[in-house]
């Protein structure tokens, strides 16, 4: 399999999720990722998860969804040793990974300003909630603080129920992705010339996803509504309901929309002036909902699916994360990847990979999520350091 970043180290001081996803990210595409943690606990996610036992051994359901793929090294960056240890790294890393709240690292004396003297073609990457610099900055910033803030809490769910957060950490996710992007992009450049602050905003990330609500905004002076699982631009378009459950249907356009009501029987509104155009449908979107959700109730949602989708209009069943995962789309593409009897937690392993292939095959990291400190000893003698000098904790 091609990796792409194979030639390169990346030091993964990260946390939690926005920071580790990134990591994870440049694992699956070849990179060498240590993990730098402190000895006393290493990476918040290893005590987080549904798995209290996992929690309690510091390898929680949530470090594993984003570490497998690095080597975790435990220092205590204020010991002097340990720093110096560190910076022995950061001399010959090519990029270093950090999502420390604004100044943690200054403060440390590890900040870019006195990195790049250690190593000017350093690639230094800091993810906060809110960017470096600006009003907010020190301000603590975990995911569903950044969604309330990003607007997106107020654009989902309906005028009922007012804002509702995404069911996933959207926020911190967009933010790790954010980086292994500007990361990426960044390691194109000649050596010599590579050396960069990238200071990634998970507010501004998210809202550079949002484009089209942005835009209607600054352009159009439209402020978006919540619609619950209705499309702003299109009716009928979103989540109908059928005899034993929901499915999306999405007939954003006119041909769609006219091959949707011959499928389900119902071309004589295809003359209703409420329906007849784009607009009037937008205008009446309830009512039109109502009459084909009263046709869907006669079949299940899996006969609508494929009788839609044989007339050409976009559908597909609303599925919970267990059917998904177990589907064959999924399945036959290999996003899953599995590790058997992982070290500390005693049993297989599965983690989600990045989504997409590479000449065909889906990548893959090749290592399982560590234990804190696993490689430390090995990793300081190949950086010629004395694992005594400082201390280590390491496991190998």
């Amino acid at each position: 399999m091609r990796k792409p970043l194979a030639a390169y180290t990346v030091l993964d001081l990260t946390n939690v999720l926005a920071g580790p996803f990134c990591g994870h990210q440049l694992a699956h595409m070849g990179a060498r990722v240590i993990k730098v943690e402190t000895p006393d606990g290493g990476d918040l996610a290893r005590q987080l998860g549904a798995d209290a036992e996992l929690n309690a051994r510091h390898m929680g359901v949530s470090f594993l969804a984003q570490n497998a793929g690095k080597e975790s090294i435990a220092l205590d960056l204020k010991d002097a040793a340990a720093k110096a240890a560190f910076l022995a790294l950061v001399a010959r890393a090519d990029v270093l990974v950090e999502n420390f709240r604004p100044g943690v690292m200054q403060r440390l004396g590890l900040g870019y300003e006195h990195l790049k003297r250690v190593n000017p073609d350093l690639v230094y990457c800091a993810i906060s909630g809110f960017g470096q610099d600006g009003p907010n900055a020190h301000a603590p910033a975990y995911d569903q603080i950044v969604q309330g803030m990003a607007g997106v809490m107020a654009l989902t769910g309906t005028e009922a129920s007012g804002p509702l957060r995404a069911g996933y950490p959207v926020a911190d996710t967009v933010g790790g992705l954010t980086g292994a992007f500007a990361i990426a992009a960044a390691l194109a450049a000649p050596r010599g010339e590579r050396g960069v602050f990238i200071d990634v905003s998970m507010l501004e990330s998210t809202l550079a996803t949002m484009g089209w609500a942005v835009s209607n905004w600054l352009v159009a002076g439209v402020q978006a509504r919540r619609i619950g699982n209705e499309n702003m631009t299109a009716a009928p378009s979103g989540a109908f309901r059928a005899a034993d459950t929901l499915l999306n249907i999405a007939a954003n356009k006119q041909e769609q929309f006219e091959a949707l009501l011959r499928a389900i029987g119902r071309e004589d509104l295809l003359a209703d002036p409420r329906f007849t155009l784009r607009e009037a449908r937008l205008a009446h979107r309830y009512e039109l909902k109502a009459l084909i959700e009263e046709r869907l109730a006669r079949q299940p949602a899996a006969h609508w699916v494929a009788v839609l989708i044989e007339h050409g209009v976009p559908a597909g069943e609303v599925w919970d994360l267990p059917r998904v995962l177990d589907s064959a789309q999924v399945r036959e593409r290999g996003f899953i990847e599995r590790f058997a009897d992982v070290p500390g937690v005693g049993r297989e392993v599965s983690v989600a990979s990045a989504g997409y292939k590479l000449d065909g095959e889906a990548p893959r990291v090749g290592r399982p999520p560590p234990r804190l400190g696993e490689h430390t000893a090995r990793i300081l003698a190949e950086f010629g350091i004395d694992p005594a000098a400082i201390g280590s904790r390491g496991n190998d």
